[in-house]
């Protein structure tokens, strides 16, 4: 039935409407670092897998948000997070061997700066010239440990304490991804760190936004994009497709999905299926057949991020595995090139006095889920507008 012009319009019973953070959040200072302390001191970051450090004095390093941190093994086995940070003059402790963000320290570590030297367990054990350190106590000098938790293999650390930890966030996707025997793999290779000049919400927006994956991956569409779906659950936004490559396929995407060796200890359902894990607020896990690899949207200033990444794979890999690797590798290649170019498109137009905020449909299920979620930590990120510089550090509370 048509309404009548006369008849009052009511919106009562409407939903409101949905609407995508605001332009401000992706380049304001003031709210970027009221995002460090809120969000990202708060939240569990990856830094490595359990098979990065098998060994007593293996340790891989961690820079984040101006904190250096590393994960050690001990000699009882042990894994632990310490800051990497001496306790005399503040000097860096440990170094990458070779430009790798992982070593072996020995049996101790040693600072370069005045040899102050720790045990493995972070014990402040030698100092040189003790006498001359008037009332010097050793056991209140030790490496401060961080929060650390094991899940599925993959090491997390949280620099301050709260908020369930991630054996909960992942809980509802524990029968799915036990297949995948993520505690058994081995890295592929080395950390890459790529830069962009975005803010750090822009690149997660990107990678839980299910539309454009048919408008701006040509590749990826040829071959997961008609069964592409989205999903949230608490803390945790979910994609995934199934390998289905059309008659327009290209030759890295014919050749992954023709040689993919079937993976036996995987569920029929899950042998050619990509699926993905963006855990609040910026580690994602992409998870496919082949391989697994996090990607970590590290946060450098309001306008620019350092994509953090690694992939990692079970041993014993056959000939065709390796080679299906690769060709994964090369498609991907093509889908992050693609997606550098959307995300600074979108970063410059948040800039742009002509933009706000944007509508969202009932299908963006993920920007929504991010967007509530941010709202929920940083109640300001509700205003559309920034507000006077110097109110957001005040309490400020945006009204509903």
């Amino acid at each position: 039935m048509r309404r009548s012009e006369s008849e009052p319009v009511s919106n009562a019973a409407e939903p409101r409407a949905r609407l995508s953070l605001p332009a401000w959040v992706y380049r304001n200072e003031e709210f970027f670092a009221l995002e460090r302390e809120r969000i990202f001191m708060r939240s569990w970051q990856v830094v490595c897998h359990v098979g990065d450090v098998p060994e007593a004095g293996d340790y891989h390093l961690f820079d984040f948000c101006g904190e250096p941190v590393f994960v050690m093994r001990g000699r009882d086995g042990a894994l632990r997070a310490f800051y990497n940070v001496c306790r005399h003059r503040a000097a860096r402790l440990l170094d990458g061997a070779a430009g790798s963000a992982k070593g072996n320290c020995g049996g101790r570590i040693r600072c370069p700066y005045h040899a102050w030297t720790y045990d493995l367990d972070g014990r402040l054990a030698k100092v040189p010239h003790e006498s001359v350190y008037r009332g010097l106590e050793k056991a209140a000098h030790g490496l401060p440990e961080l929060e650390l938790e094991v899940w599925r293999g993959f090491i997390f650390v949280r620099f301050e304490p709260g908020g369930p930890p991630v054996a909960e966030i992942m809980a509802p996707y524990d029968a799915e991804l036990e297949p995948y025997r993520l505690e058994q793999m081995r890295p592929l290779g080395r950390v890459t760190l790529r830069p962009r000049e975005v803010n750090w919400k822009t690149v997660t927006d990107n990678y839980g936004d299910g539309l454009h994956i048919n408008v701006a991956h040509t590749g990826l569409r040829r071959i997961v994009g008609r069964s592409y779906r989205l999903g949230t659950s608490g803390l945790v936004q979910t994609m995934t497709g199934v390998l289905e490559p059309n008659d327009r396929a290209g030759w890295s995407e014919r050749m992954y999905c023709k040689h993919l060796p079937a993976q036996e200890h995987l569920p029929e359902g899950r042998r050619r299926r990509w699926s993905y894990y963006l855990l609040w607020p910026n580690v994602a896990f992409d998870i496919y057949p082949d391989q697994v690899d996090f990607m970590q949207m590290i946060p450098l200033s309001p306008t620019r991020t350092m994509i953090r990444e690694i992939p990692y794979g079970l041993p014993g890999a056959s000939r065709a595995m390796r080679a299906a690797r690769y060709l994964n590798w090369r498609i991907n290649r093509v889908v992050n090139a693609e997606d550098t170019g959307l995300i600074e498109r979108v970063q410059a137009g948040m800039a742009s006095r002509s933009y706000s905020q944007g509508p969202l449909s009932d299908d963006e299920v993920c920007l929504n889920a991010f967007a509530e979620q941010l709202r929920k930590v940083i109640p300001a990120a509700k205003l559309p507008e920034a507000p006077a510089p110097g109110r957001l550090g005040s309490g400020l509370q945006a009204a509903d």
